[in-house]
């Protein structure tokens, strides 16, 4: 008798998820066209409904399912009419529909960041920041928290890449907890486990460059609106958002989890032994770090100093770290620790919001949604409220913030064109929703950070879902208050 693997079951299952993925979209696309929307509308829906069920499912890789996502839309659109257009659309035609996301100057942008980040993993700096930062704060449990919390916003500066900035940090806290005597999944590894996933959601938040799914829909607002935000202007618009949310995040942890720490002065030899197996700064990190702050200069100081964008900008430096000499990596180095995956899943992901709009399906789609919601003459701290509370709970059901932000922010814009308020009032509402879309906070599956922490062993489900509950609660209440107060001070509504 054979016995199945145990990876072929979950094999098997990936592949019946992969089916179903296309039986529902051809069951939309074989449903009698709805009044109001396009044939090219209809299969734009049937192409969401897809992805968003091999997103949901993870059936395949996010590299594998822009490929898919590509690929069956063009299929789809073949024969079928752009709304404002006399010819219906030929393969080629809905092939250069769908490859336009790719030369957006926000697929240059995540790229080369993450080029960044692959420079501040070769050379180790990434990993001497964190240790650096956890060596001085000190190693009492609430110091310990406040560490991890730091290490979160120095690495997010200059790390776009949620996975990347936490799968460093994750081996120094393993490491402190067991410098310690303790078990990973004490109550001390657990607060230092969670912490380290959910700041990170919460830095995705407050730094434009920190994450992907703020590029795409940055990319969609200066298409609907004509108008974008520099890094400082988000940097500002966000910040009290920031530093609220990370002092809710350390005081609920530590009342939550009640972390303790035996023997302190073990841990500080521990940091210190590793600091020490590093040796000193090293003629490639001190270039690194210098290119790394002068990009920062030039990202804060857009607009103001200088007439340079953020891509720009971050292209320049990329090419400095690629220099024979002046640089620290060549491009083989570089090539393969660059996640590329997420590279081409970023400019599909466009692609399928500029589908959206362009057919009309988001228009439709915020219609027969949001738009029966009667939000149109209630006050814009109760429509950013309720929107929030939308995204928090479509959330639940994804892995992935870029995909979600692919899906929700094209909706959200056309929704918003129908509400009776000036550009720049909607233009706030969305910048608003496209920071909820980082609320990953709930369940370890709903951001890829959140799923490396709990991998370790350190936190059950069960406490992660506690403080997530409770912060993304404080968060959906901050975003009102803020929405109230803040933002309409300083011109974002």
């Amino acid at each position: 008798m054979q016995f199945l693997s145990p990876a072929e079951p979950a094999s098997n299952k990936k592949f019946a998820m992969l089916l179903f993925s296309f039986l529902i979209f051809g069951i939309i696309m074989m449903l009698p066209t709805p009044a109001g929307l396009s044939g090219s509308g209809q299969t734009a829906l049937a192409v969401l409904a897809l992805v968003v069920v091999i997103w949901v499912s993870e059936c395949v890789s996010p590299a594998a399912s822009a490929v898919i996502l590509t690929g069956t839309a063009v299929f789809g659109l073949i024969g079928t009419t752009m709304p404002g257009a006399d010819t219906p659309l030929s393969s080629a035609k809905a092939l250069n529909l769908m490859l336009s996301g790719f030369s957006s100057s926000a697929v240059i942008l995540v790229a080369m960041a993450l080029f960044l980040a692959v420079a501040l993993k070769h050379t180790g700096l990434d990993r001497r920041i964190a240790l650096v930062i956890m060596n001085a704060v000190g190693v009492s449990p609430a110091r310990l928290l406040l560490g991890a919390i730091l290490v979160g916003f120095v690495l997010a500066l200059f790390i776009p890449s949620a996975t990347a900035r936490v799968g460093a940090v994750i081996p120094i806290m393993i490491g402190i907890v067991t410098a310690l005597g303790m078990p990973i999944n004490s109550r001390l590894g657990a607060a230092l486990l969670i912490v380290t996933a959910q700041i990170c959601s919460v830095f995705n938040m407050g730094i434009k460059t920190a994450a992907a799914q703020n590029l795409i829909s940055l990319d969609f607002m200066q298409q609907a609106f004509g108008h974008s935000l520099s890094w400082g202007e988000w940097f500002i618009f966000a910040l009290p958002f920031t530093l609220i949310m990370s002092a809710v995040l350390f005081v609920l942890t530590l009342v939550i989890l009640r972390p303790e720490v035996p023997d302190p002065e073990a841990a500080r030899i521990r940091i210190r032994e590793q600091l020490a197996e590093l040796g000193p700064l090293s003629a490639a990190e001190t270039r690194l770090i210098m290119t790394a702050v002068g990009l920062l200069i030039l990202w804060s100081t857009e607009g103001w100093l200088h007439p340079l964008d953020t891509a720009t900008a971050t292209q320049f430096g990329i090419a400095l770290l690629l220099m024979p000499k002046i640089g620290v990596m060549n491009w083989a180095q570089a090539e393969k620790l660059v996640p590329w995956g997420t590279v081409v899943l970023f400019a599909a992901g466009i692609s399928l919001g500029l589908l959206l709009s362009r057919s009309g399906a988001a228009d439709w789609l915020a219609s027969v949604s949001l738009g029966q919601l009667g939000l149109a003459d209630k006050p814009i701290w109760s429509i950013i409220l309720l929107l929030s509370i939308f995204s928090a709970v479509l959330h639940l059901g994804f892995a992935s913030a870029t995909g979600l932000a692919s899906t929700l922010i094209p909706i959200v814009i056309a929704f918003a064109q129908t509400l009776p308020y000036e550009t720049p009032i909607l233009f706030g509402i969305v910048f608003i929703q496209s920071m909820v879309v980082s609320f990953g906070f709930i369940l370890p599956p709903n951001a890829p950070q959140n799923m490396l922490c709990i991998a370790t062993g350190a936190f059950s489900t069960a406490q992660f879902a506690k403080i997530g509950l409770a912060i993304t609660t404080i968060g959906l209440l901050l975003v009102t208050l803020l929405s109230l107060t803040y933002w309409p001070l300083i011109g974002i509504l």
